[in-house]
């Protein structure tokens, strides 16, 4: 089958929304069939062929093509009143997988992603702060343990995508970490480094860029065309989808939220990532001598923290609310995600908290979006790393589908 691996925004892929039946446009047909029947569940020839205005020769040569390289599997029958019953094609779980990595301040995370999006298996590294020859050790050590996991069937690893934050070494002094050994990251390209080892495509993007892009991949607000998406973990973070697609910008560093002013309730300005991030939390506690450690455990409940839960729950939503007024001010958009790396019930109270919070501001001039949860909690990172080479090499602009779905 003929798929790019060039390693490019999904944005740059293509802008067409509809298929054609030029024999050069065969790759970008053959994703947004993939695309299609990934969005649906399952679809038959007529179906896809309605969609897309594809000929029906032309999908039945493509659907062909793809169950032959295992990437769609035949359903049962499906009889209509009259005519040839329709057989229904759905992804193949086993046609590909996908390798994510997460490098965080105080964790990585790699998983093992099936063509579904079914996280297989997932391993995790903890340290006190992030370190480039640690890290690829721990990457060496654990893709051989995901390889052998598949058997035979890891030469369907299609590609590895790295999401991590830009410029680690800047944070240095925020996580606690000496600054000489985090300056390694400086001449460090550990994408390049992993390229060498590995005979699969490697990718690079911003952690919680790449969070919001398994949101759209994988979980359950893909029908959403305009949002801002934030991802609260060691520091807070985001990405913004305009008309269903992910915009990375200029620099890939597009959706930076934690850098956006706000006031800190005591008539100072600061930073977003100052008051909504969960090392803040961390500082909390260890001014009150309690052991913070179970903030990066994500397993594990955060009843333990009492009333200073609450506290930071407070300082979050405010600041949260300040940041989507700005948002929604720059950009119309319909809703605001929230997600992190925490327990459900503390990402629900913080979504509901921030709506709250919402009116506590003047709003005029200004459309309330809805403020929803985000579907995939502590994972969404190292499964946004998983999506980058499935949105490469598979699928077609996100912008370009949801045309698709409505005919």
């Amino acid at each position: 089958m003929n798929i790019e691996t060039r390693s490019v925004p999904n944005s740059d892929l293509n802008h067409q929304t509809r298929g054609s039946n030029q024999s050069s446009m065969r790759a970008y047909n053959e994703r947004l069939v993939l695309s299609l029947v990934r969005r649906h569940g399952q679809l038959a020839k007529m179906k896809i062929s309605r969609m897309t205005g594809l000929s029906a020769q032309t999908v039945s040569v493509i659907m062909r093509a793809l169950e032959a390289d295992g990437l769609l599997i035949k359903g049962e029958p499906v009889r209509g009143k009259v005519g040839q019953p329709s057989i229904p094609l759905s992804l193949n779980p086993d046609g590909a997988y996908f390798i994510g990595l997460k490098i965080g301040r105080r964790s990585s995370e790699l998983v093992l992603v099936d063509f579904l999006g079914t996280v297989r298996k997932k391993i995790i590294h903890t340290y006190p702060f992030p370190e480039p020859k640690g890290i690829e050790q721990f990457v060496t050590q654990s893709i051989i343990e995901l390889e052998n996991s598949l058997g035979p069937q890891a030469d369907k690893i299609s590609g590895l995508g790295i999401a991590m934050p830009f410029e680690l070494w800047n944070w240095a002094e925020e996580i606690d970490a000496p600054k000489a050994r985090m300056d390694a990251w400086k001449t460090y390209d550990i994408r390049a480094v992993l390229s060498e080892k590995y005979p699969y495509p490697v990718y690079l993007q911003n952690d919680a860029t790449a969070a919001c892009g398994a949101e759209l991949a994988f979980g359950e607000n893909q029908n959403k065309r305009d949002f801002v998406y934030f991802y609260i973990g060691t520091f807070v973070g985001g990405g913004v989808v305009i008309n269903g697609s992910l915009f990375s910008g200029r620099t890939g560093n597009a959706g930076a939220l934690g850098s956006m002013l706000i006031n800190d309730g005591t008539g100072n300005s600061c930073q977003l990532i100052d008051e909504a991030s969960i090392v803040t939390f961390e500082r909390l506690l260890q001014k009150e001598n309690k052991d913070p450690s179970p903030l990066w455990k994500s397993d594990e409940g955060w009843d333990q923290f009492g009333e200073n839960t609450d506290l930071w729950l407070k300082k979050v939503s405010r600041g949260l609310a300040q940041a989507i007024i700005s948002s929604a001010a720059l950009i119309d958009i319909e809703a605001v995600i929230i997600d992190g790396a925490f327990p459900q019930y503390i990402r629900d109270k913080i979504v509901k908290s921030t709506h709250e919070a919402l009116d506590d501001f003047d709003l005029q001039g200004i459309q309330k979006p809805t403020v929803v949860p985000g579907s995939l909690g502590p994972v969404a990172r190292a499964l946004g790393g998983a999506s980058l080479p499935l949105f490469d090499r598979y699928l077609v602009d996100q912008n370009a589908l949801l045309v698709h779905q409505a005919i």
